[in-house]
Protein backbone atom coordinates (compact mmCIF):
# COMPACT_ATOMS: atom_id res chain seq x y z
CA UNK A 1 0.00 0.00 0.00
CA UNK A 2 1.57 3.28 -1.04
CA UNK A 3 1.87 5.75 1.82
CA UNK A 4 0.56 8.67 -0.20
CA UNK A 5 -2.71 6.79 -0.73
CA UNK A 6 -3.10 6.82 3.03
CA UNK A 7 -2.48 10.54 3.31
CA UNK A 8 -4.38 12.01 6.19
CA UNK A 9 -4.40 15.74 6.79
CA UNK A 10 -4.14 15.40 10.54
CA UNK A 11 -4.81 18.28 12.85
CA UNK A 12 -1.12 19.03 13.12
CA UNK A 13 -1.00 19.91 9.46
CA UNK A 14 -3.69 22.54 10.05
CA UNK A 15 -0.90 24.68 11.47
CA UNK A 16 0.39 26.87 8.68
CA UNK A 17 4.05 27.18 8.01
CA UNK A 18 6.60 28.66 10.39
CA UNK A 19 6.98 32.39 9.98
CA UNK A 20 3.80 32.95 7.96
CA UNK A 21 1.63 35.81 9.12
CA UNK A 22 -1.44 33.54 9.36
CA UNK A 23 0.57 31.08 11.45
CA UNK A 24 1.66 33.75 13.91
CA UNK A 25 -1.85 35.15 14.20
CA UNK A 26 -3.63 31.79 14.54
CA UNK A 27 -5.46 31.36 17.83
CA UNK A 28 -4.47 27.95 19.23
CA UNK A 29 -7.95 27.54 20.73
CA UNK A 30 -9.35 27.44 17.21
CA UNK A 31 -7.18 24.47 16.19
CA UNK A 32 -8.23 20.85 16.74
CA UNK A 33 -5.62 19.64 19.19
CA UNK A 34 -3.54 16.48 18.75
CA UNK A 35 -4.75 15.21 22.14
CA UNK A 36 -8.12 14.62 20.52
CA UNK A 37 -6.57 12.66 17.68
CA UNK A 38 -4.02 10.09 18.88
CA UNK A 39 -6.39 7.71 20.60
CA UNK A 40 -5.35 4.44 18.93
CA UNK A 41 -2.38 2.76 17.27
CA UNK A 42 -3.95 3.47 13.90
CA UNK A 43 -4.22 7.17 14.71
CA UNK A 44 -0.48 7.33 15.36
CA UNK A 45 0.35 5.38 12.19
CA UNK A 46 -1.84 7.64 10.06
CA UNK A 47 -0.38 10.66 11.78
CA UNK A 48 3.16 9.76 10.77
CA UNK A 49 1.90 9.06 7.25
CA UNK A 50 0.60 12.62 7.19
CA UNK A 51 4.01 14.00 8.10
CA UNK A 52 5.70 11.91 5.41
CA UNK A 53 3.29 13.47 2.96
CA UNK A 54 4.64 16.90 3.91
CA UNK A 55 8.06 16.11 2.48
CA UNK A 56 6.39 15.30 -0.84
CA UNK A 57 5.40 18.95 -1.18
CA UNK A 58 6.69 20.78 -4.23
CA UNK A 59 9.24 22.75 -2.24
CA UNK A 60 10.93 19.68 -0.70
CA UNK A 61 10.92 16.38 -2.62
CA UNK A 62 7.78 16.65 -4.73
CA UNK A 63 8.97 18.54 -7.77
CA UNK A 64 11.97 20.85 -8.02
CA UNK A 65 12.29 22.13 -4.47
CA UNK A 66 15.46 20.61 -3.03
CA UNK A 67 16.60 19.80 -6.59
CA UNK A 68 16.77 23.51 -7.26
CA UNK A 69 18.93 24.27 -4.23
CA UNK A 70 21.24 21.25 -4.61
CA UNK A 71 21.60 20.85 -8.40
CA UNK A 72 20.64 23.93 -10.38
CA UNK A 73 23.24 26.63 -10.88
CA UNK A 74 26.09 24.12 -10.58
CA UNK A 75 27.55 22.10 -13.47
CA UNK A 76 25.19 19.22 -14.23
CA UNK A 77 21.67 20.43 -15.03
CA UNK A 78 20.09 23.65 -16.21
CA UNK A 79 16.73 24.65 -17.71
CA UNK A 80 16.28 24.63 -21.47
CA UNK A 81 14.82 28.14 -21.31
CA UNK A 82 14.41 31.02 -18.90
CA UNK A 83 11.91 30.17 -16.19
CA UNK A 84 11.17 31.77 -12.79
CA UNK A 85 11.45 28.45 -10.91
CA UNK A 86 15.11 28.14 -11.79
CA UNK A 87 16.20 31.72 -12.39
CA UNK A 88 17.21 32.51 -8.80
CA UNK A 89 19.71 29.63 -8.69
CA UNK A 90 20.43 29.29 -12.39
CA UNK A 91 21.44 32.94 -12.63
CA UNK A 92 22.30 33.60 -8.96
CA UNK A 93 19.81 36.43 -8.61
CA UNK A 94 19.23 35.37 -5.02
CA UNK A 95 18.23 38.03 -2.52
CA UNK A 96 16.00 38.27 0.54
CA UNK A 97 13.25 39.66 -1.70
CA UNK A 98 13.54 37.08 -4.50
CA UNK A 99 13.55 34.34 -1.86
CA UNK A 100 9.89 35.21 -1.22
CA UNK A 101 8.82 35.06 -4.87
CA UNK A 102 6.85 31.84 -5.11
CA UNK A 103 6.37 30.13 -8.44
CA UNK A 104 4.56 26.80 -8.27
CA UNK A 105 5.28 26.51 -4.52
CA UNK A 106 9.02 26.14 -5.07
CA UNK A 107 10.63 29.36 -3.80
CA UNK A 108 13.38 29.62 -1.19
CA UNK A 109 10.66 30.78 1.20
CA UNK A 110 8.44 27.78 0.39
CA UNK A 111 11.28 25.36 1.15
CA UNK A 112 12.10 27.16 4.41
CA UNK A 113 8.48 27.19 5.51
CA UNK A 114 7.75 23.57 4.65
CA UNK A 115 10.90 22.25 6.34
CA UNK A 116 9.86 24.10 9.47
CA UNK A 117 6.36 22.77 9.00
CA UNK A 118 7.85 19.27 9.23
CA UNK A 119 9.68 20.28 12.42
CA UNK A 120 6.57 21.78 13.99
CA UNK A 121 4.56 18.66 13.27
CA UNK A 122 7.20 16.20 14.42
CA UNK A 123 7.72 18.07 17.68
CA UNK A 124 4.03 18.00 18.49
CA UNK A 125 3.69 14.39 17.30
CA UNK A 126 6.54 13.19 19.54
CA UNK A 127 5.12 15.07 22.51
CA UNK A 128 1.61 13.66 22.08
CA UNK A 129 2.58 10.07 21.29
CA UNK A 130 5.32 9.63 23.91
CA UNK A 131 3.87 7.91 26.95
CA UNK A 132 0.38 7.86 25.45
CA UNK A 133 -1.30 4.90 27.13
CA UNK A 134 -3.79 4.58 24.28
CA UNK A 135 -0.97 3.64 21.92
CA UNK A 136 0.99 0.40 22.21
CA UNK A 137 4.67 0.60 23.11
CA UNK A 138 5.79 -0.88 19.78
CA UNK A 139 3.79 1.65 17.78
CA UNK A 140 5.02 4.49 19.97
CA UNK A 141 8.63 3.48 19.38
CA UNK A 142 8.26 3.00 15.64
CA UNK A 143 6.31 6.17 14.92
CA UNK A 144 8.52 8.31 17.14
CA UNK A 145 11.59 6.89 15.39
CA UNK A 146 10.05 7.92 12.07
CA UNK A 147 9.22 11.36 13.43
CA UNK A 148 12.74 11.87 14.77
CA UNK A 149 14.19 10.80 11.43
CA UNK A 150 12.01 13.32 9.60
CA UNK A 151 12.92 16.06 12.07
CA UNK A 152 16.62 15.24 11.69
CA UNK A 153 16.33 15.27 7.91
CA UNK A 154 14.57 18.65 7.96
CA UNK A 155 17.18 20.26 10.20
CA UNK A 156 19.99 18.70 8.14
CA UNK A 157 18.65 20.35 4.99
CA UNK A 158 18.15 23.64 6.84
CA UNK A 159 21.75 23.75 8.07
CA UNK A 160 23.01 22.76 4.61
CA UNK A 161 21.08 25.54 2.92
CA UNK A 162 21.07 28.36 5.49
CA UNK A 163 23.68 27.48 8.13
CA UNK A 164 22.69 28.77 11.58
CA UNK A 165 18.91 28.71 11.94
CA UNK A 166 15.98 28.79 14.37
CA UNK A 167 16.00 25.59 16.40
CA UNK A 168 13.57 23.91 18.76
CA UNK A 169 12.65 20.32 19.57
CA UNK A 170 9.83 20.82 22.03
CA UNK A 171 6.27 22.11 21.85
CA UNK A 172 6.40 25.89 21.97
CA UNK A 173 3.70 28.51 21.84
CA UNK A 174 3.18 30.26 18.54
CA UNK A 175 4.67 33.44 19.99
CA UNK A 176 7.80 31.57 21.12
CA UNK A 177 8.28 29.97 17.72
CA UNK A 178 7.80 33.30 15.97
CA UNK A 179 10.55 34.97 18.00
CA UNK A 180 13.32 32.38 17.77
CA UNK A 181 16.73 33.65 16.80
CA UNK A 182 19.39 31.66 14.99
CA UNK A 183 21.16 28.76 16.71
CA UNK A 184 24.69 27.71 15.76
CA UNK A 185 24.49 24.97 13.13
CA UNK A 186 26.87 22.74 15.12
CA UNK A 187 24.41 22.73 18.03
CA UNK A 188 21.60 21.85 15.64
CA UNK A 189 23.63 19.05 14.06
CA UNK A 190 24.43 17.57 17.47
CA UNK A 191 20.68 17.22 18.00
CA UNK A 192 20.29 15.84 14.47
CA UNK A 193 22.85 13.13 15.24
CA UNK A 194 20.97 12.25 18.43
CA UNK A 195 17.72 11.90 16.47
CA UNK A 196 19.48 9.81 13.82
CA UNK A 197 20.92 7.48 16.45
CA UNK A 198 17.45 6.92 17.89
CA UNK A 199 16.10 6.30 14.40
CA UNK A 200 18.82 3.78 13.60
CA UNK A 201 18.21 1.94 16.86
CA UNK A 202 14.46 1.73 16.34
CA UNK A 203 13.63 1.75 12.63
CA UNK A 204 13.57 -1.59 10.79
CA UNK A 205 16.38 -2.79 8.57
CA UNK A 206 13.89 -4.01 5.98
CA UNK A 207 10.53 -2.32 5.52
CA UNK A 208 7.34 -4.33 5.12
CA UNK A 209 5.56 -3.72 1.83
CA UNK A 210 2.88 -1.60 3.46
CA UNK A 211 5.52 0.85 4.71
CA UNK A 212 7.40 1.29 1.45
CA UNK A 213 8.25 4.93 0.98
CA UNK A 214 9.20 5.37 4.61
CA UNK A 215 12.76 5.40 5.86
CA UNK A 216 14.62 2.37 7.17
CA UNK A 217 17.44 2.60 9.69
CA UNK A 218 19.84 2.73 6.74
CA UNK A 219 18.44 6.02 5.43
CA UNK A 220 19.21 7.53 8.83
CA UNK A 221 22.70 6.02 8.69
CA UNK A 222 23.36 7.63 5.29
CA UNK A 223 22.59 11.11 6.64
CA UNK A 224 24.80 10.48 9.67
CA UNK A 225 27.70 9.43 7.43
CA UNK A 226 27.26 12.57 5.34
CA UNK A 227 27.35 14.76 8.44
CA UNK A 228 30.59 13.13 9.62
CA UNK A 229 32.14 13.62 6.20
CA UNK A 230 31.22 17.29 6.01
CA UNK A 231 32.85 17.72 9.43
CA UNK A 232 35.92 15.87 8.07
CA UNK A 233 35.43 13.13 10.66
CA UNK A 234 36.70 10.62 8.15
CA UNK A 235 37.08 7.56 10.35
CA UNK A 236 33.60 8.03 11.81
CA UNK A 237 32.23 8.48 8.31
CA UNK A 238 33.96 5.33 7.10
CA UNK A 239 32.74 3.32 10.08
CA UNK A 240 29.16 4.37 9.39
CA UNK A 241 29.46 3.60 5.68
CA UNK A 242 30.85 0.15 6.42
CA UNK A 243 28.02 -0.43 8.86
CA UNK A 244 25.63 0.10 5.95
CA UNK A 245 27.75 -1.99 3.56
CA UNK A 246 28.03 -4.93 5.96
CA UNK A 247 24.68 -4.77 7.70
CA UNK A 248 22.10 -3.61 5.20
CA UNK A 249 20.37 -5.69 2.52
CA UNK A 250 21.38 -3.18 -0.15
CA UNK A 251 23.86 -3.84 -2.96
CA UNK A 252 25.25 -2.21 -6.09
CA UNK A 253 23.30 -3.69 -9.00
CA UNK A 254 25.13 -5.28 -11.95
CA UNK A 255 24.11 -2.56 -14.41
CA UNK A 256 23.45 1.15 -14.07
CA UNK A 257 20.21 0.97 -16.06
CA UNK A 258 18.65 -1.45 -13.55
CA UNK A 259 18.79 1.20 -10.84
CA UNK A 260 16.39 3.44 -12.76
CA UNK A 261 14.06 0.77 -14.15
CA UNK A 262 10.52 2.10 -13.52
CA UNK A 263 9.21 -1.47 -13.29
CA UNK A 264 11.53 -2.23 -10.35
CA UNK A 265 11.44 0.89 -8.22
CA UNK A 266 12.24 -0.92 -4.98
CA UNK A 267 15.37 -2.62 -6.29
CA UNK A 268 18.15 -3.68 -3.96
CA UNK A 269 20.33 -0.64 -4.63
CA UNK A 270 17.70 1.84 -3.44
CA UNK A 271 18.09 2.67 0.25
CA UNK A 272 15.27 5.19 0.33
CA UNK A 273 12.81 6.48 -2.23
CA UNK A 274 9.51 8.26 -1.78
CA UNK A 275 6.59 6.54 -3.40
CA UNK A 276 4.11 8.40 -5.56
CA UNK A 277 1.02 7.08 -7.30
CA UNK A 278 -0.64 8.09 -10.55
CA UNK A 279 -4.08 9.69 -10.20
CA UNK A 280 -3.71 10.44 -6.49
CA UNK A 281 -4.80 14.02 -5.83
CA UNK A 282 -4.81 16.19 -2.75
CA UNK A 283 -1.64 14.65 -1.32
CA UNK A 284 0.39 17.86 -1.37
CA UNK A 285 0.18 21.47 -2.39
CA UNK A 286 -0.87 22.02 -6.02
CA UNK A 287 1.76 23.40 -8.34
CA UNK A 288 -0.83 25.36 -10.29
CA UNK A 289 -3.85 26.03 -8.07
CA UNK A 290 -6.97 25.98 -10.20
CA UNK A 291 -5.29 24.51 -13.27
CA UNK A 292 -6.69 21.06 -13.81
CA UNK A 293 -3.95 19.72 -16.08
CA UNK A 294 -1.45 19.80 -13.22
CA UNK A 295 -3.75 19.07 -10.33
CA UNK A 296 -1.96 17.92 -7.21
CA UNK A 297 -0.19 15.00 -8.83
CA UNK A 298 3.50 14.16 -9.05
CA UNK A 299 5.20 15.71 -12.03
CA UNK A 300 8.95 15.76 -11.36
CA UNK A 301 9.59 13.38 -14.31
CA UNK A 302 7.86 15.94 -16.53
CA UNK A 303 10.71 18.34 -15.74
CA UNK A 304 13.15 15.88 -17.32
CA UNK A 305 10.88 14.75 -20.16
CA UNK A 306 11.25 16.66 -23.46
CA UNK A 307 8.31 18.63 -24.76
CA UNK A 308 7.39 17.99 -28.36
CA UNK A 309 7.18 21.68 -29.29
CA UNK A 310 10.96 21.90 -28.69
CA UNK A 311 11.89 18.80 -30.67
CA UNK A 312 13.39 17.54 -32.87
CA UNK A 313 16.21 19.77 -34.15
CA UNK A 314 14.77 19.60 -37.66
CA UNK A 315 11.16 20.75 -37.45
CA UNK A 316 10.34 18.78 -40.60
CA UNK A 317 10.99 15.62 -38.58
CA UNK A 318 8.38 16.39 -35.95
CA UNK A 319 5.61 14.26 -37.42
CA UNK A 320 7.93 11.28 -38.00
CA UNK A 321 9.17 11.65 -34.42
CA UNK A 322 5.60 11.70 -33.16
CA UNK A 323 4.90 8.55 -35.12
CA UNK A 324 7.95 6.82 -33.66
CA UNK A 325 6.94 7.81 -30.16
CA UNK A 326 3.36 6.63 -30.70
CA UNK A 327 4.63 3.27 -31.92
CA UNK A 328 6.51 2.95 -28.62
CA UNK A 329 3.48 4.00 -26.54
CA UNK A 330 5.34 7.17 -25.64
CA UNK A 331 5.03 10.94 -25.76
CA UNK A 332 7.40 13.86 -25.39
CA UNK A 333 4.98 15.13 -22.78
CA UNK A 334 7.20 17.07 -20.41
CA UNK A 335 8.47 20.60 -19.92
CA UNK A 336 12.16 20.04 -20.66
CA UNK A 337 13.01 22.30 -17.76
CA UNK A 338 15.81 20.05 -16.48
CA UNK A 339 18.34 19.22 -19.17
CA UNK A 340 22.02 18.31 -19.10
CA UNK A 341 24.17 21.42 -18.85
CA UNK A 342 26.53 22.17 -21.71
CA UNK A 343 29.46 21.53 -19.39
CA UNK A 344 28.15 18.16 -18.23
CA UNK A 345 27.37 16.96 -21.75
CA UNK A 346 30.75 18.04 -23.11
CA UNK A 347 32.80 16.47 -20.32
CA UNK A 348 31.00 13.16 -19.71
CA UNK A 349 33.48 10.46 -20.84
CA UNK A 350 32.52 8.92 -24.18
CA UNK A 351 33.57 5.42 -23.04
CA UNK A 352 31.56 5.54 -19.82
CA UNK A 353 28.59 3.13 -20.01
CA UNK A 354 26.59 5.50 -17.80
CA UNK A 355 26.64 8.17 -20.48
CA UNK A 356 23.54 7.00 -22.42
CA UNK A 357 21.48 7.19 -19.20
CA UNK A 358 22.73 10.72 -18.49
CA UNK A 359 23.24 12.22 -21.94
CA UNK A 360 20.56 11.96 -24.66
CA UNK A 361 20.86 14.24 -27.67
CA UNK A 362 18.99 12.03 -30.14
CA UNK A 363 15.97 9.74 -29.95
CA UNK A 364 14.80 7.05 -32.36
CA UNK A 365 17.32 8.36 -34.87
CA UNK A 366 16.20 11.99 -34.66
CA UNK A 367 18.68 14.67 -33.58
CA UNK A 368 17.30 16.76 -30.70
CA UNK A 369 17.59 20.46 -29.90
CA UNK A 370 18.44 19.83 -26.26
CA UNK A 371 20.43 17.26 -24.34
CA UNK A 372 18.33 15.38 -21.80
CA UNK A 373 19.02 13.13 -18.80
CA UNK A 374 16.99 10.02 -19.66
CA UNK A 375 17.46 8.11 -16.40
CA UNK A 376 14.71 10.31 -14.93
CA UNK A 377 12.48 10.42 -17.99
CA UNK A 378 9.15 8.60 -18.04
CA UNK A 379 7.53 8.78 -21.46
CA UNK A 380 4.83 6.09 -21.33
CA UNK A 381 1.59 7.97 -21.94
CA UNK A 382 -0.62 5.37 -20.24
CA UNK A 383 1.29 4.69 -17.02
CA UNK A 384 2.99 8.06 -16.69
CA UNK A 385 1.04 10.87 -18.35
CA UNK A 386 2.12 14.49 -18.16
CA UNK A 387 2.09 15.93 -14.62
CA UNK A 388 0.59 12.69 -13.28
CA UNK A 389 3.48 10.30 -12.78
CA UNK A 390 3.63 7.30 -10.49
CA UNK A 391 7.43 7.14 -10.50
CA UNK A 392 9.20 7.01 -7.16
CA UNK A 393 11.46 9.83 -6.02
CA UNK A 394 14.95 8.43 -5.44
CA UNK A 395 16.68 9.90 -2.39
CA UNK A 396 19.57 7.58 -1.36
CA UNK A 397 21.14 4.55 -2.98
CA UNK A 398 23.99 2.16 -2.27
CA UNK A 399 26.41 3.43 -4.92
CA UNK A 400 26.51 6.72 -3.03
CA UNK A 401 27.51 4.87 0.16
CA UNK A 402 30.38 3.03 -1.57
CA UNK A 403 31.61 6.31 -3.04
CA UNK A 404 31.44 7.85 0.42
CA UNK A 405 33.40 4.94 1.90
CA UNK A 406 36.09 5.34 -0.75
CA UNK A 407 36.40 9.04 -0.03
CA UNK A 408 36.61 8.46 3.72
CA UNK A 409 39.31 5.81 3.29
CA UNK A 410 41.34 8.11 1.07
CA UNK A 411 41.03 11.06 3.46
CA UNK A 412 41.40 9.40 6.85
CA UNK A 413 44.79 9.40 8.61
CA UNK A 414 46.63 6.30 7.43
CA UNK A 415 44.22 5.79 4.55
CA UNK A 416 45.22 4.30 1.23
CA UNK A 417 43.98 5.24 -2.24
CA UNK A 418 44.24 1.68 -3.56
CA UNK A 419 42.21 0.37 -0.62
CA UNK A 420 39.71 3.16 -1.30
CA UNK A 421 39.43 2.04 -4.92
CA UNK A 422 38.20 -1.39 -3.84
CA UNK A 423 35.08 0.21 -2.37
CA UNK A 424 34.14 1.52 -5.79
CA UNK A 425 35.44 -1.31 -7.94
CA UNK A 426 31.92 -2.63 -8.59
CA UNK A 427 30.75 0.86 -9.57
CA UNK A 428 33.66 1.36 -11.93
CA UNK A 429 33.36 -2.11 -13.45
CA UNK A 430 29.72 -1.61 -14.36
CA UNK A 431 30.62 1.80 -15.81
CA UNK A 432 33.29 0.54 -18.25
CA UNK A 433 33.52 -2.26 -20.79
CA UNK A 434 36.93 -3.52 -19.67
CA UNK A 435 38.69 -4.10 -16.37
CA UNK A 436 41.58 -2.00 -17.63
CA UNK A 437 39.30 1.03 -18.03
CA UNK A 438 37.73 0.42 -14.62
CA UNK A 439 41.15 0.21 -12.96
CA UNK A 440 42.49 3.35 -14.63
CA UNK A 441 42.37 5.18 -11.28
CA UNK A 442 44.38 2.56 -9.40
CA UNK A 443 47.80 3.62 -8.13
CA UNK A 444 46.94 7.29 -7.77
CA UNK A 445 48.24 9.65 -5.10
CA UNK A 446 45.84 10.83 -2.42
CA UNK A 447 45.24 14.12 -4.24
CA UNK A 448 44.77 12.47 -7.62
CA UNK A 449 42.33 9.94 -6.17
CA UNK A 450 40.49 12.77 -4.39
CA UNK A 451 40.00 14.46 -7.75
CA UNK A 452 38.92 11.15 -9.29
CA UNK A 453 36.22 10.88 -6.61
CA UNK A 454 35.05 14.39 -7.51
CA UNK A 455 34.40 13.17 -11.04
CA UNK A 456 33.12 9.71 -10.09
CA UNK A 457 30.39 11.18 -7.90
CA UNK A 458 29.53 13.59 -10.70
CA UNK A 459 29.04 10.87 -13.31
CA UNK A 460 27.42 8.29 -11.02
CA UNK A 461 25.03 10.53 -9.08
CA UNK A 462 24.19 13.17 -11.68
CA UNK A 463 21.04 15.19 -10.90
CA UNK A 464 20.32 13.19 -7.73
CA UNK A 465 20.56 16.31 -5.53
CA UNK A 466 24.10 15.78 -4.23
CA UNK A 467 26.28 18.01 -6.38
CA UNK A 468 26.14 21.42 -4.67
CA UNK A 469 26.42 19.82 -1.23
CA UNK A 470 29.50 17.91 -2.36
CA UNK A 471 31.17 20.89 -4.01
CA UNK A 472 30.66 23.08 -0.93
CA UNK A 473 32.08 20.53 1.49
CA UNK A 474 35.06 19.97 -0.84
CA UNK A 475 35.67 23.72 -0.93
CA UNK A 476 35.58 23.89 -4.75
CA UNK A 477 32.01 25.10 -5.34
CA UNK A 478 32.88 28.57 -6.59
CA UNK A 479 35.76 27.43 -8.79
CA UNK A 480 33.69 24.69 -10.46
CA UNK A 481 30.77 26.98 -11.27
CA UNK A 482 33.03 29.79 -12.50
CA UNK A 483 34.79 27.44 -14.90
CA UNK A 484 31.71 25.63 -16.25
CA UNK A 485 29.79 26.27 -19.48
CA UNK A 486 26.05 26.96 -19.61
CA UNK A 487 23.36 27.63 -22.22
CA UNK A 488 20.44 29.44 -20.58
CA UNK A 489 21.82 31.44 -17.65
CA UNK A 490 25.19 32.81 -16.56
CA UNK A 491 25.85 31.32 -13.11
CA UNK A 492 29.57 31.27 -13.94
CA UNK A 493 29.54 35.07 -14.20
CA UNK A 494 27.15 35.89 -11.37
CA UNK A 495 28.05 33.54 -8.52
CA UNK A 496 29.54 35.22 -5.44
CA UNK A 497 31.34 33.84 -2.40
CA UNK A 498 28.30 34.27 -0.17
CA UNK A 499 26.16 32.02 -2.39
CA UNK A 500 27.35 28.99 -0.43
CA UNK A 501 24.27 29.77 1.71
CA UNK A 502 20.76 30.81 0.70
CA UNK A 503 19.23 34.08 1.90
CA UNK A 504 16.78 34.14 4.78
CA UNK A 505 13.48 35.13 3.12
CA UNK A 506 12.51 38.76 3.62
CA UNK A 507 9.08 37.80 4.96
CA UNK A 508 10.72 35.83 7.78
CA UNK A 509 12.95 38.76 8.69
CA UNK A 510 10.02 41.15 8.75
CA UNK A 511 7.92 38.88 10.96
CA UNK A 512 10.70 37.92 13.35
CA UNK A 513 13.01 40.73 14.55
CA UNK A 514 15.31 38.16 16.18
CA UNK A 515 16.34 36.68 12.81
CA UNK A 516 19.44 37.99 11.07
CA UNK A 517 20.37 37.73 7.39
CA UNK A 518 23.21 35.67 5.98
CA UNK A 519 26.21 37.85 5.00
CA UNK A 520 26.16 39.17 1.46
CA UNK A 521 22.40 39.43 1.13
Amino acid sequence: MKTNKLFLCISLIMFTCFGCEEFLEEDPRDIITPENFFATDEDAKQGITGIYSLIKNNSIYGQAGLDNWYDNGVDIIEPNRSHPIFEVMGNYSLSAATADISNQKMSVSDTWQNLYRVILNTNVFIDRVSGNEAISEDVQTNTIANARFLRAMAYWHITNLWGDAPFYTEVLTLEEIGSLGRTDKDIILASVLDDLEFAQNNLPSVLPDEDRGRASKWAAAVIEAKIHMKAEEWQMGLDKCLEIVNGSPHIVLPTYAEVFDPSNEYNAEIIWSLDFAKDVTGQFEPAFPGRAFAGNNYWRPSLFNPRIRDEPANSDDRDPLRAALTANGEEFNGTGLQIASLDFANKFPANDLRRPLNIMDSYEGFQLNHTYIPKFMSLNFETSPRFNHGDNRLVFRMADVYLMAAECENERPGGNANTAFEYIRSIRERAYATVGEAEAILGLSQQAFREAIYDERKWELAAEAHRRYDLIRWGIYLDVVRNAEFITYNPDENIQDYHVLLPIPLNELQLNPNLTQNPGY
